[in-house]
């Protein structure tokens, strides 16, 4: 029996998925082999060594400890794609309240509500929001994934020009990208020539303050930016600077903070972007798939911190093996099968980074002596089996 914990409300739609003869799902349980989590910070949390797997509800992760959890074998999944449309479709709307001043106008509305002219004077004061419109105006898209790369096609659609850059863009990602949108060499050349800039990518310690005083002193005049990824990749300070300076028209944040709702140039939304119903089914749904993927074959598929490997199983009895990414690893596992006579039918070994992932399939059963032999090699972090 598997043992499942929740660390927020998981959609149902989501949770139904697991079979129930086979998992135990709650909040509170003891010595889980997964975790399900959405915006809990688990950055301070004691992760019981029991731990297998941890899938992240949504796209974000870093309220994971991530490094932490390489070091233990804890594989950390999350859900890129699953909210795309959510956020995409307000990435549309930031474009348009960053351009037309529709809260101002709707917040000079409200405070004329109890006027017997309010006919009159609306025909009076709406010269004071006047805004741009998008079509024909240049777009700065800043990460080309799932969502970056929705939103660079409807903006297109809206008769947008749009410039992308993200020199990481994966294979599948440039399929589904317009043709008609542009390459920026580097994000200097994108800022520099957008009149809308917004951001797709995830925080890390690489893309902390991507966006900062030296971004600023060159970006295009004028130039409205959108931020529904993560609050640390503008550094708070230096767009209020700049915003109050006039060199930036307007910032949309989905991470508002006392920084920057002090200026009026700044419109916070509270953190809506996957806020929809479909999107947290949809998250939901993704997550318990890729736990059930990892514990019942050992599969892996949109980890952040191990390689995706897939392997099908023809033969009943699977090693998996967590290792260093260090020479010679695969060749003393399969050593210690030999020693054992124990012959392998299929195997496969991905590595990302400083971590390695295999899975090895078998007609034989592999006993425990055997994995505990592999489990002192040097630099082997975690071994399990799975059988058939």
């Amino acid at each position: 029996m598997f043992r499942i914990q929740t660390l927020n409300k998981i959609s149902p739609l989501g949770l139904d998925l697991f079979p129930r003869d086979k998992y135990e799902i709650a909040s509170d349980i003891a010595n889980p082999h997964a975790i399900i989590v959405r915006s809990a910070d688990m950055n301070n949390m004691e992760i019981p060594s029991s731990v297998l797997a941890i899938a992240r509800a949504g796209a974000g992760y870093n309220n994971i400890p991530v490094p932490r959890c390489s070091e233990s074998g804890v594989v950390v999944f999350n859900t890129p794609g699953a909210n795309a449309n959510a956020v995409k479709e307000l990435a549309i709307a930031a474009l348009l309240l960053s351009s037309r001043n529709i809260i101002g106008g709707i917040n000079w509305t409200a405070s004329v509500a109890d006027r017997a002219d309010v006919a009159e004077l609306v025909e009076k004061e709406k010269s004071k929001f006047t805004g741009p419109e998008l079509k024909g105006k240049t777009l700065g898209v800043i990460g080309l994934g799932a969502i970056g790369v929705m939103v660079a096609n409807d903006a297109m659609a809206l008769g947008m020009k749009v410039i992308g850059f993200d020199p990481y863009i994966s294979v599948d990602a440039a399929w589904h990208l317009s043709s008609d949108v542009a390459r920026a060499d580097s994000l200097e050349s994108l800022l520099v020539k957008s009149d809308y800039v917004t951001l797709h990518i995830p925080q890390s310690e690489a893309t902390k303050g991507l966006l900062d005083a030296a971004k600023f002193k060159i970006i295009k005049k004028d130039a409205r930016i959108i931020n529904l990824s993560r609050n640390g990749l503008v550094v708070d300070k230096d767009i209020v600077e700049a915003l109050e300076s006039g060199k930036i028209s307007c910032y949309v944040t989905d991470f508002p903070s006392a920084t920057t709702l002090a200026c009026k140039k700044v419109i916070g939304i509270p953190h809506l972007g996957a806020s929809t119903p479909e999107a947290e089914d949809n998250c939901a749904v993704m997550a318990v798939q890729q736990i059930i993927d990892y514990l019942e074959n050992g599969e892996i598929r949109n980890s952040v911190n191990f390689p995706a490997c897939r392997l099908e199983q023809r033969f009943p009895h699977r090693l998996l093996v967590v290792n260093r990414n260090i020479p010679n690893m695969v060749g003393q596992i399969t050593t210690n099968l030999a020693s054992a006579n124990i012959n392998i039918q299929d195997l496969i070994n991905h590595h990302r980074n400083e971590y390695g992932f295999s899975i090895i399939d078998t007609e034989q059963q592999i006993p425990e002596s055997v994995m505990e032999q592999i489990r002192k090699v040097n630099g082997i972090i975690r071994v399990r089996s799975i059988e058939r």
